[in-house]
């Protein structure tokens, strides 16, 4: 079980240190693209991860978490021999969609049969490993690519993957299974609003933010979301019941989740390309400097029990959205020959940011549910944080995108501008433009666009942070 869990979450940070490679490889891909390879696993992990329950619960656990490691290798494959990269992009759609199955039912499967007083532990290494995984996936894959090409990342998963599921097939148990709601239709309506949503802010940089392409987008997340709300509403029996939300320590708990997820891998994002682009670091040595954020992202929670019982769990919250601002800002201080340790610092202060304000968001929210709806809590909670990671690529890619396009040198310019390092790189090589002052001046505006995506991320975690405490209460009780 914690071998399928670190896979499947492992690989949501491990791209992201690919995306160097990636935008150097002969794919040629955009920034936009580039952005989809990550988004694409992210978005159908996060908006199947409640139907990937219920259908366990419906067609058997064991069968659906190995049906779901199936997919997940199988789109591993399909990246590794991808000949473009929609083909890469379509991959990592199929990955995320086994990804979405595999999650819930581990943690189902390792509870299920367990004696009541078991559980919570098992819960806790559950637990620990999602966060664990994440930190695997930054060194694991930075490892990966040492070994070879942006393939290889996808190639070492394959193989582990595929133990993986025969470890599943041999030795998990095999439930009897339960009738839960299951609505392919909703299912689709929030995914498709989600992805349209995402296509809306991704495309904006390339496309224009009035455009056509854009505004389509959002007219259509808007319409989808909507009609996802009145169907569930309607429904005897809801995936998840949109009158959740008017509880006010659950809205603070799911908006919460996804803020701070969204600070999170917005930074996730252009850390790999920061630390191999302006610092010159190879992928494992990235991914060994990332340590830090993983010693406080597992330090953090403790950190937060104390803290909670000295001031209370609303301004313990509130602290944790401080810290988590502060990095970001520390994080938007940085330049080309900005220490290492300055970087690290505003990264592992973005870390504990998460790491303090993620418990009461997570406890808060199960805390205020009657106990027979734990279920869907949980199934909640996955679904804002992947949310979050998802909006927080796409908000932080487009920014970078932006911004840096608009800062190219004079050279580089024009319709046909490059919107990646690599392809910036490559035009100067093209047009023999080897001046040494022209490629730092790329790099130079890269880190300027980071930057400024940074100052963005952490103005929507004040903005919206003071709305989630506010919500949050001053006590928690269940029924709150």
């Amino acid at each position: 079980m914690c071998l399928c869990v670190t896979l499947v979450v492992g690989m949501v940070s491990a791209v992201n240190l690919a995306v160097p490679a990636l935008s150097r490889s002969a794919l040629h891909p955009s920034a936009e693209s580039v952005m989809w390879v990550v988004d694409g696993y992210v978005v159908f992990f996060a908006c199947l991860l409640i139907p990937g329950g219920a259908l366990a619960d419906r067609l058997g656990r064991k069968r659906v978490l190995a049906a779901g490691m199936g997919l997940f290798t199988a789109g591993c494959v399909l990246c590794a021999v991808a000949p473009s990269v929609g083909v890469v992009i379509a991959g990592r759609v199929v990955s995320g969609m086994g990804a979405a199955a595999v999650l819930p039912t581990t943690l189902a499967l390792m509870v299920g049969g367990a004696p009541a007083h078991r559980r919570p532990r098992l819960v806790a290494v559950w637990a620990s490993m999602t966060g664990l995984a994440a930190v695997l996936g930054n060194v694991g894959g930075g490892a990966a690519l040492q070994l070879g090409s942006w393939r290889a990342l996808f190639w070492c998963v394959v193989p582990l993957s595929v133990v993986a599921l025969v470890l599943v097939w041999a030795f998990s148990p095999a439930p009897p299974r339960h009738d839960r709601p299951l609505s392919v239709v909703s299912a689709g309506l929030l995914t498709a609003g989600f992805l349209a949503l995402l296509s809306g802010i991704v495309s904006g940089p390339e496309a224009g933010w009035g455009s056509g392409r854009v505004l389509a987008g959002f007219v259509a997340a808007v319409v989808l979301l909507a009609v996802w709300a009145v169907r569930e509403l309607r429904r005897e029996h809801p995936m998840l019941d949109p009158r959740l939300f008017t509880v006010p320590v659950v809205r603070a708990g799911a908006v919460g989740m996804a803020l701070v997820f969204l600070g999170m891998f917005g930074l996730f994002y252009v850390n790999g390309q920061y630390l191999q682009y302006a610092k010159g670091y190879s992928p494992l040595g990235a991914g060994v400097r990332l340590l830090p954020m993983a010693g406080a992202l597992l330090l953090a929670p403790r950190c937060a029990v104390a803290l909670e019982r000295r001031v209370g769990p609303r301004l313990t919250l509130g602290s944790g959205l401080a810290v988590l601002a502060a990095g970001l800002g520390t994080v938007s201080l940085v330049g080309p020959s900005t220490p290492y340790p300055l970087y690290a610092l505003g990264a592992t202060l973005t870390a504990a940011g998460c790491g303090l304000a993620t418990p009461l968001l997570s406890h808060g929210m199960m805390s205020a549910l009657p106990a027979h709806r734990a279920g869907v809590g949980s199934g909640l909670q996955s679904l804002a944080r992947e949310l979050g990671s998802a909006l927080g690529v796409a908000v932080s890619g487009s920014v970078v995108t932006q911004m840096f396009t608009a800062g190219l040198p004079a050279p580089l310019r024009g319709t046909d501008a490059p919107t990646t390092v690599p392809a910036a790189e490559q035009a100067l090589a093209a047009g023999e433009l080897t001046a040494p002052e022209l490629r730092h001046a790329v790099v130079a505006d890269f880190t300027t666009a980071l930057d400024t995506a940074m100052r963005v991320l952490a103005v929507l975690v004040v903005t919206v942070g003071a709305l989630v405490v506010a919500w949050y209460p001053v006590r928690r009780g269940r029924g709150e």
